[in-house]
């Protein structure tokens, strides 16, 4: 069995950078781009992080995502605005929405900002997480094609369809809850159909929508509570309804799936709203009102952790040990460098994380 690897953070980041200017991004978006999947490889989401660029160029190369796309802001009100994508990257799309709604949100108290026209944009703690760091509220959705079957169901319908909220904590990194509202993030299931690893049970259906481990045969996931997933199908439906329709997007399976069609652009949407939290009675006080509750959880028996805190922990461990990379990704890599005339980075034997 080949023994897992590391590879530093920086280098990484250069690396990828390289890759996508090599395809004609600008210098600032591959920047954001890359830094953006090696700092949600940092906190420990493999699932949305470095591994996904080898198919991110994959969809570039097909056309499916533009290098230079014309990205509008249409400001729709005091408070308001569209962002259409122009079929860029979703990542760079979202930054720039995230970025509109906290000027909204300074300016008139609060920002609502929708998207239209984009593709997949990563883990949606990014935004809410910068929105938090400038003293702000940050608030995201985005959704994707039907991968999870809804409660009852057995074919899938809508996406993992993940919500975020984030807040400032005073004297440290924000308060951050990212969840998806099925069981486990889809690229879970392609990073372990990749690695040739089994998924725990309960949290996948097969064609016959029977429980299944095996990455293999999932054609769905199931929805976030298990026995009681009906509130996971809800989330999703609202996450929905916010992210397609509102933004003039398709909506489940109407949307071109991520890992098949390749040529065929996504039409994803995200929706992201910020607060300024000094405009309620509460908002001075609150960073450090939200530092208080993470201590005075701390102190009680078995330590809760903040939402968010895991992945600070992560970091911290993977700022020492690197990013871990699967044999397969490496491959994956590998082959990219040849085909983009660029240089691997260095890989090292992986330290343990614990």
């Amino acid at each position: 069995m080949a023994r897992l690897e590391s590879v530093d953070a920086a280098q990484w980041r250069q690396w990828g950078e390289a890759c996508l200017q090599a395809l004609d991004f600008s210098v600032a978006d591959a920047a954001c781009l890359a830094d953006s999947l090696a700092q949600t490889s940092l906190w420990g989401i493999d699932s949305h992080g470095i591994a996904r660029l080898p198919h991110y160029l994959n969809r570039i190369v097909h056309g499916s995502i533009l290098a230079l796309p014309v990205i509008r802001i249409e400001y729709s009100g005091p408070a308001t605005a569209q962002v259409h994508g122009g079929k860029g990257h979703g990542i760079v799309v979202a930054h720039r929405a995230n970025e509109a709604a906290m000027t909204l949100a300074r300016e008139a108290g609060v920002g609502a900002v929708g998207v239209s026209d984009s593709s997949h944009c990563g883990a949606i703690g990014l935004y809410t997480r910068a929105a938090a760091r400038e003293g702000l509220i940050g608030i995201a959705f985005t959704h994707s094609d039907a991968i999870a079957a809804p409660f009852d169901g057995r074919q899938p319908y809508f996406g993992t369809n993940p919500v975020s909220f984030a807040f400032p904590r005073q004297g440290g990194e924000p308060l951050c809850l990212d969840m998806a509202t099925t069981s486990i993030p889809w690229n879970r299931v392609m990073n372990a159909r990749r690695d040739g690893t089994a998924l725990p049970a309960g949290v996948a259906l097969d064609a016959e929508g029977r429980g299944v481990t095996d990455a293999a045969r999932v054609r769905a996931l199931t929805p976030l509570g298990g026995e009681y997933g009906h509130k996971g199908y809800g989330l999703a439906m609202m996450v929905e309804l916010l992210c397609g329709p509102l933004n003039g997007n398709p909506h489940g399976p109407h949307i071109g799936p991520m890992y098949e069609q390749l040529d065929r652009p996504r039409e994803l949407g995200a929706f992201f709203i910020v607060i300024d939290p000094a405009r309620f009675a509460g908002g001075a006080a609150l960073a450090a009102v939200a530092a208080g509750m993470a201590a005075e959880l701390a102190g009680q028996p078995g330590s809760p952790r903040m939402p968010g805190d895991p992945e600070l922990a992560s970091q911290a461990r993977r700022l020492v040990t690197g990013i871990p990379v699967p044999p397969a990704l490496k491959a994956e890599m590998a082959e990219w460098s040849s085909k983009l005339g660029q240089t691997l980075p260095t890989f090292a034997p992986l330290q343990a994380e614990a």
